[in-house]
């Protein structure tokens, strides 16, 4: 059997058709590869009060439509009785409340709330009913899920006759988390950005699934990138504590040190050019900022930490944000950034170039806290999971050969003097 379940309308398009059944109960089974659902209404969608109200899908992610034809058109549905109101979609509810529908493990039943017992249809029977999502996400083929690895780890690698006859969910579960988070660190394609503004403030905040940055560029206007860097010219103060006269740090009535605004971000912040502002301070005090003696240039060639044009951040731990030098306000930048992968629920998907790699680290620190298991065992998996994830790292390096001699080709040029 296929690993594959839904259909090039499921994948390209985002919509699945199926005609409305008179069978009792008519349960409607999506075979979607990600989880419909309801946002904050977990199990029953209930249209809104009154009928006449636009229906509310603001926190699905997908809308459920109907039509009398398979080809449609197609119409949101709300429920509303066909009996009463006019322009309606189908639905054969309550007068002038219509039909809710539950939604459990991506299939959708329809019912009747209002009436004891409740009826489990409120669509036409000739008709058809459509999902559509509302965001496509495509190339789903190449991972798999976390869920799937927990269950294929405990099929392959658990049970009488192998070396780990019985295991809890929840242990599996840990350490695959664990495995996934340094995975995604050096290993897992994990890169993250994100396009952003620089403020007049010159901060933006730090992403909320942000673990380390990878690289923060500018975007000129023919959408160029240009790196910048991170600057030691300058710092930001962990703690800014306000002091008295005798520079003793004051407390408020908690007994906490008092804090104000950082002088030095402010002087960083407020200087109008950087490069500038430095160069004219270092000729006024005598050249004591080594990073622009103009001696050095002639000497001993630039120093190429600050002989570029595309200004600097630094990283502001105390307020949690990234603060850029003055020339770079207004302009357009994107943060590269990495997360641990377990920060939202779609980040916890494993490429199945790695799968085995991960299999081979569970099994590993399982075995390595066990009481009583044979060292050589616990050192053949180790050896293992060094094996696998050497591998998954060089099959997710997606390294072309082609790629690299048409780039190796420019390094074979002469240069003339």
């Amino acid at each position: 059997m296929g690993l594959i379940n839904q259909t090039n309308a499921q994948y390209y398009t985002g919509t699945q058709v199926l005609p409305v059944s008179t069978a009792y109960p008519a349960p409607y089974n999506f075979t979607f590869n990600i989880p419909l659902s309801l946002g904050s209404n977990i199990n029953i969608w209930t249209p809104p009060l009154p009928t006449t109200s636009p229906p509310d899908y603001t926190e699905t992610n997908f809308f459920l439509e109907t039509s009398p034809t398979v080809n449609g058109p197609w119409t949101i549905y709300d429920g509303v009785d066909p009996n009463t109101s006019a322009g309606s979609n189908g639905s054969v509810g309550p007068t002038g409340i219509g039909g809710a529908f539950d939604l459990n493990n991506n299939i959708i039943t329809f019912k009747y709330p209002y009436q004891s017992p409740p009826q489990n249809y409120s669509v036409d029977p000739t008709w058809f009913i459509r999902v559509r999502l509302k965001e496509l996400n495509y190339n789903n083929y190449a991972y798999v899920t976390l869920n799937d690895i927990i269950n294929n780890f405990k099929v392959g690698y658990v049970g009488n006759g192998k070396l780990i006859p019985k295991v809890e969910r929840t242990d599996i579960l840990f350490h695959a988390k664990r495995g996934l988070q340094e995975f995604t660190y050096d290993t897992l394609k994990s890169i993250k950005s994100q396009e952003l503004t620089v403020p007049p403030s010159l901060s933006v905040i730090i992403p909320q699934d942000y673990v380390n940055y990878v690289q923060c560029s500018w975007i000129d206007s023919s959408g160029v990138k240009h790196i910048i860097y991170p600057t030691r010219l300058t710092i930001n103060p962990g703690e800014t504590p306000v002091q008295d006269s005798n520079g003793i740090p004051i407390q408020d009535t908690d007994g906490k040190n008092l804090t104000t605004q950082s002088p030095t971000e402010e002087q960083w912040a407020t200087a109008p050019n950087p490069n500038l502002q430095l160069l004219q301070e270092q000729n006024y005090y005598g050249n004591i900022y080594p990073y622009f003696n103009s001696w050095y240039g002639q000497r001993y060639g630039l120093d190429p930490e600050t002989s570029q044009i595309n200004g600097w951040f630094t990283i502001n731990e105390r307020e949690g944000k990234f603060s850029f030098s003055s020339d770079l306000a207004e302009k357009l930048i994107v943060l590269e950034y990495i997360s641990d992968g377990l920060a939202y629920d779609e980040d916890t998907r494993i490429p199945k170039l790695a799968e085995e790699a991960l299999y081979m680290h569970i099994a590993y620190s399982i075995l390595a806290g066990r009481a009583g298991q044979p060292e050589y065992v616990v050192q053949r998996f180790k050896k293992d999971r060094r094996a696998a994830l050497r591998n998954a790292k060089i099959r997710l390096s997606n390294i072309k050969v082609e790629e690299i001699i048409e780039v190796m080709r420019g390094k074979s040029k002469w240069i003339k003097h």
